[in-house]
Formats: C-alpha cells, structure tokens, sequence
C-alpha cells in the first residue's frame, strides 16, 4: 500500500465507521473463514489508507498486497503474479494440473495454454494452502486499474472462498464499471463531514490560516482527504492568512492531480526525469529503474534525495509512490517526447532474453511512429501472451502491433488478426476501432470478407437475436468463392443466430440459412465436424423430420466421439459451437433421451477438465435442463448457480433457460411469474426469439400444473407460432393437455398431428411415449385406456421422469373420472410421490386434489429435511455419496477442498448422520 504522507492517525480522522467494517473483516479470518470486502470511492477519498490500516491490523497474518497500476494494464497476469509471489513457495503442494497452470500462467516453465477458471482454482488452492499455518490477509488496491486476467481471477477467487481464514480486501473507484466485482460485499468511502475535514486540514496547515480560506478548501474538498491536504500546498503562505480563494471548479480528482504535479514540477530537472521513468515503470524494479536512468545521464542518488524530500516518493527495495495519484499526476501530465524518452530507456535496461514481453511493452510505449521491428517484437509477445492464458493482453498486443506497422497491407493483415482475438477476449470497443484500422488499408476480397465475418461476429456476441442472422448469411456469401471452409464455418456460426434469433429474427429465418447451405460450398473432405453437423441440419429443415432425423442422429454421435477423443484446437473449436446446436435442441428435438444425457454430461466434463472460459456456464445449463427433465431440481439449481456465479465472475451475461424450467415446474406462482416476465422483458430487448419463446413454454407448464388449463393454453398457443427447434415437440404436449382438459379438445388436434410427425421419425420411448399420452388425451375411452398404458411403459424405459410422472397423473385423472378409484388411487399416489419427490409443488397438488377426490387421505407435503440443503450442499452431498473425495469434489466445483469439508460438515448436521456412508441411506440416487 501507499506511504501515508501525513501521520496515520490524521490520515484516518473520521474512519471509525469504516475501520469497524475491516476490523470485522479480519477478525472473521482470524475465526478461521472467509471474508471479502470492496472498499469503492472517489480518487483521493481515503481507500489506500484503509488498506494500510487493515495491514496494520493484521497481527498474525500472511499479508500480501497489490496495486494495480493504469500502464500495466495490458500486460497479462502481471498483478496477480505479484500477489502470489510470497506464496509461491507453497506451488508445489497444489494438484499438478493446478500447479502446471500457473506456472505457465506465471512464466515459471512452458506449456499450452491454461484455462482462466483452472488458473482461478489453483490462486484459491495456493490461498488455502497458505492460510494452513495463519490466517491470509490479500489487500489489492486500484483494482479498477488491475490487468484483465488477474481482475477475473481474483474476482472468482472471492466468490469462492468460504471457509478459508482468508480476508481479501479490494480498493477501486467509483468511477469504474466494476462489472467484475459486482455483488460483492461492498462499503462505499464517502466524504469526510465538516467538522472532520476542518480538523483535518488544520492538522496539515501549519501558517496561520484565513477563516474564508478554510471553508472555500472544505467545500472545494467535498470532503476528500487528498484534496484536503493538497489543495493548501498550491497557496503561499500570504494567499492562506489573507483570504484569497482557491480558483478550482473542476474535478476533484483532477484538481488534486494538478497540485501534485505543481510540485512535482517544482523538482530539479534530473529528478523530474527520475520520477517520469519510475511513473513509466510499474513494478517498481529499483535495480532497473537505476539502469535506465544511467542510460539517460540521470546521477540517480541526487535526483532521488530531491524527490524523496518532496514528499512524493520513496526509494528501498521497491520504488514506492506515496499515493497512487501521484503517479498518475507524473505519468499523465508530462509531455508525450518525455514519457517516450522514459519507456526508451526502460526498453533498453530491460534483459530481452528474461523479460522481452516487458521490453517490448516499453518499446511500444516509446515509438514516436509505425516501426516493424517493434510490430514484429509485439506479434510474438502476443503469442507468449496466448501461450500463458493471457487472452485479452494477446488482444491488446496485437492491436498494437497493428497500429504500430508501417506497411499497409500487413497492416489491414494485422489488424484482422487483433480484432479476431479482440472479439475472443470479449472486447468489443476494441474490436471495433481495429476493423476501422483494417477497413482504412487494402483490402483484398477475402479480406473483406473476413472482415464482413468479424463485424457480425461483433454483433452476435453483444445481440444473440436481430440483425446478426443476415449479417453472417452476407458474410458466408461473400467467403463462398475465395474460402470454401471458412464459408461453411460462418453459414453454422448464421444457423446458430437464426435459432436464437427466432421469432424475432430480423433477417433470414433457419429455411434461408439451410438453403443457402445446401446451395454453397461443398464440404471438406474429409468432412470436418462442422461439416457434418451444418449437413445434417440443411437436410433436417430442409427435408423434414422423416427424411433428416437420420443425418442428425449421425451428427449428434460424430460431436459425441469428438468429445471423448483427443481433438485439435480447430476441432475443439467447433466442437464447442456444436455445444450451442447440439445437446440443447437436437438431442430434444430427437426425443433421444440417451444422447442428451451423454452429450450434455460430456461437454460438461471437457469444460470442467480445460476449464473453458466460455463455454462452462453454458455447458452447465444444458446438462441443468436436462436434469430437470429427470426430476433432478436441486442438483439442476446446483448447476445452475455455478454457472451463474462462473458467467458473474467473467462478466458475462447468465444463461436463464434452465432457470426458467426449474421455477415453472417447481410452480412457486409468485416468484416464478415474476422471473418469467423479467426474463421476456430482458430477451425481447436483445432480440432473443428462441428465449421469448421459452418463457411462454414455461408459462405453459407452471400454469398447466396449477390447473389454470386456459392460461396455460394460450400460452402454448403462442409458443407453437414459430418452430422453434428443441422445446417446440414439448409445448405440443403442453398445448394438448391444455387443451383436453380445459374442455377444447379441437385445439389440441392440430397440435397432435404437428407431434405425431415428429415423435413417429425419432422413434424412441421417450418420443412415442409422450404421443401415446397425447393421443390418449384426446381419444374416447375405447382406446384411451390402452394408450395411457403404452405411455407409462414406454415413458419408464427412459431418463425422463417428469413426463413419466405426468402420464401416470393424466392416467390417474381419467381413471377417477370413470369411477375406477382403486385403480386411479395406484397412478395417483405414484405421481403425487414422484413429483412430491422432484419438488413440483404444482403437479404434486394437482395430484393430491385427485387422490383426496378418490376418498383417500393424503397429508400436503411439507418441507423436509433434505429440502433444507442449498443447492451447493446438493451437489456436495451427491457426489460425497458417489464416492468422490473433497480434493474431487473441490475441483469439480471450482472451490477449496476446505470449502467442501465445511459444506459437508453441514449437511451431516441436517441430515442427522455422521458419515460419507450414512449418506447413501439417506440420498436417493440419481433418476435413471
């Protein structure tokens, strides 16, 4: 942290609120759990000095600190390497997997590149370890000003942590975003009061001092302490006993940066030089920071003493500015010739063989113009950048290396392959300003195709709907003659745009991509996967469901031999946009049951395995979806909360489709109309047709399980409009259920035929026993009997419990209605139990109505023991039970084996047993 500039006490007049909340912060560590807090504030307002107070305080600890630094910010890992540099003793005790990461993520040895989630895991793992013998204490101050990389991984690592005696305490202000920080625990450092701000400026003032001075500072201050200290500095002692105003009106943050370069500029020259090359040098090297200055005729020992004598900075084993702010009002303010003087020297001090990265970092920093020896140093530190997991600092080198090459032509080259990496790295302003680069040079035609690709890429990844669709259809017109393969690459990237798009599609529809596939280029051969997966669906929409479901049912275990295969990059690649069209939809959409669990449950484990950044969240919806298809809720919300905290530590936006089912099955009315509507408010303005339509199919289901048969109708209704690939077969069922027991069975005709199509091509039990208790909802009684039976047999052969269930409720209705109650009472009480069971609370009442009809007593089902577990402690306990130890389990779910211990210590507290074993007796197994 910063060196105070004034005594601590002073520095830390009206605090006491503050102080409180860390002292709190640490004494929960010190208890031996975990404990985050996000000091947020203006620039000046006092957050450093909180944090050198909260290091004071933390007798007994392992203290590790860092701060971010506004030039460093491009360099990848470059923050989180010094906070764990202490702790690195400790890389050896950490899983291989986890320990390999880092080092790579760290430059300690060589290797592919990690994924950002295994990085985040093995930085909690390293916490933990360290926090073994006392409590750890992690202060990170100007987090708004942290690399990308470290900020996303201690962000994860804060919502992660639990029951480690571990404190991390960020600072940043609040001026930023704070997107990766959001929903932590957070106290906002306001402004002094007066009468403390008074106080406080008395205690720096030590002329006398003018009454009308001293209020127009506090109220220029609104109460921040830098500028309480500062702003007298830049009045002479004449000024501040004769009652002159401070002439100011700008920001304060602004307005403190002026006074500190005031003084600053006051230095000698030589230690003006100094104290620029120290600003440009964000890791505080002195033994660098001296080589650079004898490069520039600097006579450092002189120039330091004056800067040091000034208040501003310190010189020991680290260089050490006494605010963040003072940096800044160096670096900033100097002219643009100094500061390229500055990085030209440290470029030079810089060992090319250990630290090229950074030489070419300052390099860059120090050309005046394009050069292509400093464009060339910058490509392959792009690739080093890559190499180590560093996605978003690969994106900035290249971007640079774009701006700074003089031939055009390589330019628009570059820029291409920045922007590229941009749109991986999820930069989208960036991304933009480097298709402006490439669009200004020239460009050939596969140029602009390429270009015309990224630019609806761009528009895709910030709007899953709208205009993205036609975007990538023009784009893989234009790839067609020039890149038969990347042309193909981008008409499945439009396919996967035209589904999310839907109904709202602004452009072309699913038929207009699949036609334009049939009619392009001809596939690879050997046909890759993307190959396969684009062919079989252009014949599935093309040709219908009889003639396509074969094609698809390859395609579906093309993807699947993929996943357990060792693939190449390319192929993981698409592999994971086959995740987006694979298990979701297609496996539905076949009704196969098998595929869906095998394809799903794979992704997942690949993601987990690679922690894949991107891809995890969505992987973990899909297997959510497919385990609320099994009865599985809790462990589907598990899931579900993973991937919401993973999508919330990365900034991204969650997935809610699984969210959604869970809550309409679950039919807790209020709550789950009030996320049905946030969500249709949210997609609608994102142009999410697929999603809009999920949120009527729910709608569907939660009504159709309250018995409210006319809502749930019209909702089916509306969702049938427009086929969406998927949950179209299932809200025919709803539409026809709805239907046959609001009293309009005409309505559920044509949503027969419509199913009938689909579930005779797929031919499974899944498939044909949903038609049979379709069919059997809307025959007479001569064939209804026979039908419902066939559904429960067939729908029993297969994983999907919750249409198993309502079978037997359906069946169990019409028994009753026909006065066969004994019979009725067998299907009735399965039901009730089965959904009793899963925790579809609205199917499970409609059941017990009719059991209570039949003459039998049935209690409402309360809230048991196992329904108290969190979701998280869900999941922990299932998978203790089948057999996994706390190193697994911690692994799995990205927390501290610690962290599992302490979840398990809970639920054997509210189950009543003692042991991994007990737990078998008391969790059922999955559904099968």
């Amino acid at each position: 942290m910063g060196v105070p500039a004034i005594d601590a006490q002073a520095a830390l007049r009206g605090r006491g609120q503050e102080m409180a909340a860390l002292d709190r912060v640490l004494a929960t560590a010190r208890a031996d759990s975990s404990a985050v807090l996000v000091l947020r504030g203006a620039a000046g307002i006092g957050k450093t000095a909180l944090l050198d107070y909260a290091a004071g305080r933390a007798d007994g600890f392992r203290t590790v600190a860092v701060a971010g630094i506004e030039s460093e910010m491009e360099l990848p890992f470059a923050s989180l390497h010094q906070l764990c540099a202490p702790l690195l003793g400790r890389l050896g005790e950490l899983p291989a997997p986890q320990r390999d990461a880092l080092s790579v993520t760290f430059g300690l040895r060589e290797g592919g590149p990690p994924q950002r989630f295994l990085v985040g895991l093995a930085v909690l793992s390293l916490l933990a370890r360290a926090a073994v013998d006392r409590p750890v204490a992690c202060l990170v101050d100007d987090a708004q000003w942290l690399d990308e990389g470290s900020l996303q991984v201690l962000a994860f690592v804060a919502r992660r942590l639990v029951a480690e005696p571990v404190a991390l305490i960020f600072a940043r202000r609040d001026s930023d975003d704070g997107r990766e920080l959001a929903g932590l625990p957070e106290l906002i450092v306001k402004g002094l009061r007066d009468p403390e701000a008074r106080a406080l400026l008395a205690s720096a003032v030590r002329v006398p001092f003018d009454p009308l001075v001293r209020e127009r500072i506090v109220a220029e201050a609104h109460g921040n302490p830098m500028a309480l200290l500062q702003l007298p500095r830049a009045l002479a002692p004449a000024e501040l006993a004769g009652g002159f105003g401070f002439p100011t009106g700008g920001p304060v943050a602004g307005t403190i940066e002026a006074v500190l370069h005031q003084r600053f500029q006051m230095l000698p020259e030589e230690s003006r030089r100094l104290l620029m090359t120290a600003a440009a040098e964000p890791t505080g090297d002195v033994g660098l920071l001296w080589r650079a200055a004898g490069l520039q005729g600097i006579p450092a020992a002189s120039a330091a003493a004056a800067a040091e004598a000034a208040g501003l900075v310190e010189f020991g084993t680290k260089v050490r500015f006494h605010h963040p702010l003072v940096r800044s009002a160096v670096y900033q303010r100097t002219s643009a010739p100094q500061r390229r003087a500055a990085h030209q020297a440290l470029a030079e001090a810089t060992d090319p063989h250990l630290d090229p990265d950074r030489r070419a970092w300052h390099r860059a920093h120090a050309a005046a113009r394009p050069q292509e020896s400093v464009a060339f140093d910058l490509e392959r530190s792009a690739c080093r950048a890559r190499g180590r997991g560093g996605a978003a600092a690969a994106a900035a080198f290249l971007r640079r290396a774009a701006e700074l090459t003089p031939d055009p032509a390589r330019r628009v080259t570059r820029a291409l392959t920045a922007a590229q990496a941009t749109i991986d790295a999820g930069g989208v302003d960036q991304a933009h300003s480097m298709l402006a680069v490439a669009e200004a040079g020239p460009l050939d035609d596969l140029q602009r195709a390429r270009l015309e690709r990224l630019r609806a890429r761009l528009v895709f990844s910030q709007v899953r709907g709208g205009d993205a669709p036609r975007l990538l259809l023009d784009a893989a017109h234009r790839l067609a003659p020039l890149d038969a393969a990347l042309a193909r690459d981008t008409l499945l990237e439009a396919f996967g745009a035209a589904m999310f798009a839907g109904r709202l599609s602004e452009g072309p529809g699913l038929r207009e991509v699949t036609e334009a596939a049939r009619a392009g280029p001809s596939p690879s051969s050997p046909p890759r996967m993307v190959d396969v997966l684009l062919d079989s669906l252009t014949r599935l929409v093309i040709d219908g469901h009889a003639a396509g479901v074969d094609a698809l049912r390859h395609a579906m275990h093309v993807v699947w031999r993929q996943q357990g295969s060792g693939t190449t990059d390319e192929d993981r690649r698409w592999m994971w946009l086959a995740c987006r069209v694979t298990p979701e939809p297609l496996a539905p959409e076949l009704w196969d049951d098998d595929a869906w669990q095998e394809l799903a449950t794979g992704a997942v484990g690949i993601a987990r395995e690679a922690g894949a950044l991107a891809v995890l969240p969505m992987a973990l919806t899909y297997q959510a979806c497919f385990l609320v298809h099994t009865g599985e809720f809790d462990t589907a919300a598990a899931l579900i909360d993973e991937a919401t905290a993973i999508s919330e530590a990365v900034g991204g936006v969650p997935m809610m489709y699984s969210s959604l089912l869970v809550a309409a099955w679950r039919a807790q009315e209020s709550p789950a109309r009030e996320l049905i509507e946030t969500t249709a408010e949210e997609v609608v303005a994102r142009g999410e047709g697929r999603a809009l339509s999920l949120t009527e199919y729910a709608t569907a289901v939660l009504n159709n399980g309250l018995g409210h048969y006319d809502a749930a109708l019209a909702a089916a209704t509306h969702v049938c409009q427009y086929e969406d690939l998927g949950f179209f077969g299932w809200a025919l069922f709803e539409l026809i259920e709805a239907a046959a027991r609001g009293g309009h069975p005409e309505a559920g005709a044509w949503a027969l035929d419509k199913l009938t199509e689909r579930t005779r091509a797929s031919g499974t039990d899944w498939a044909l026993g949903v038609a049979a208790c379709s069919r059997a909802l809307l025959s007479d009684d001569r064939d209804a009997d026979a039908l419902y039976q066939e559904a429960i047999e067939r729908l029993g052969r297969c994983r999907i419990a919750v249409h198993l269930a309502r079978a037997r409720l359906l069946y169990g209705e019409w028994l009753r209605r026909r006065n066969r109650r004994q019979e009725s009472r067998d299907q009735l009480r399965s039901a009730y139990e089965a959904f009793s069971r899963f925790g579809a609370d609205g199917f499970a009442e409609r059941a017990r109505r009719e059991l209570l009809a039949t003459g039998e007593t049935v209690r409402k089902r309360t809230v048991d023991t196992l329904s108290e577990l969190t979701s998280q402690e869900t999941q922990i306990a299932g998978l203790a039970r089948d057999g996994h130890t706390n190193p697994e389990i911690a692994a799995r779910l990205f927390i501290s084996p610690r962290t599992v211990e302490w979840h398990l210590g809970n639920v054997f507290t509210k189950l009543g047993v003692r042991s991994r074993r007990q737990l078998r007796s008391v969790l059922s197994p999955p559904n099968r």
